[in-house]
């Protein structure tokens, strides 16, 4: 189970009911959910303004990471905890299920080293996969 308050402690962010709320239930799920998401299945009455600005602020501090699917719309979901800061490690595959919508992040399944051409780097790396999920089959 996550610690909630002691993720927003660590990352010196306030404890308020909407960070509370937000983090726990992204916590809570195993799929990767869009802003409406959130908000629809928040258990506290929270406006898109503050659910746009904690997402935000989890961005910047590392605790939530922004997964984009075919469709260009943004996901977000719980760092595994090597993040920081600014800093983000994703190294894994996400995964799109075509018949329920849900994505998930497979951490167990590390992005391949790809050699770029010389003058080019790498900021990100986004790898969704398509097909169908272990719940649909």
């Amino acid at each position: 189970m996550v610690d909630v308050g002691k993720i927003l402690r660590q990352s010196k962010l306030r404890n308020t009911p909407g960070r509370s709320a937000v983090l726990e239930l992204l916590a809570q799920k195993e799929i990767a959910l869009s802003e409406s998401d959130i908000e629809k299945s928040l258990p506290i009455s929270c406006d898109r303004v503050t659910i746009y600005r904690t997402l935000h602020t989890f961005l910047e501090k590392g605790i939530i990471h922004k997964v984009l699917d075919d469709s260009g719309a943004a996901k977000y979901a719980l760092c595994s905890g090597s993040c920081k800061y600014g800093l983000h490690n994703h190294d894994h595959v996400h995964f799109k299920c075509s018949l329920c919508g849900e994505t998930v992040c497979m951490d167990e399944v590390p992005v391949p080293a790809i050699t770029l051409p010389k003058g080019f780097s790498v900021e990100a790396t986004n790898i969704l996969m398509q097909g169908v999920c272990d719940k649909c089959h």
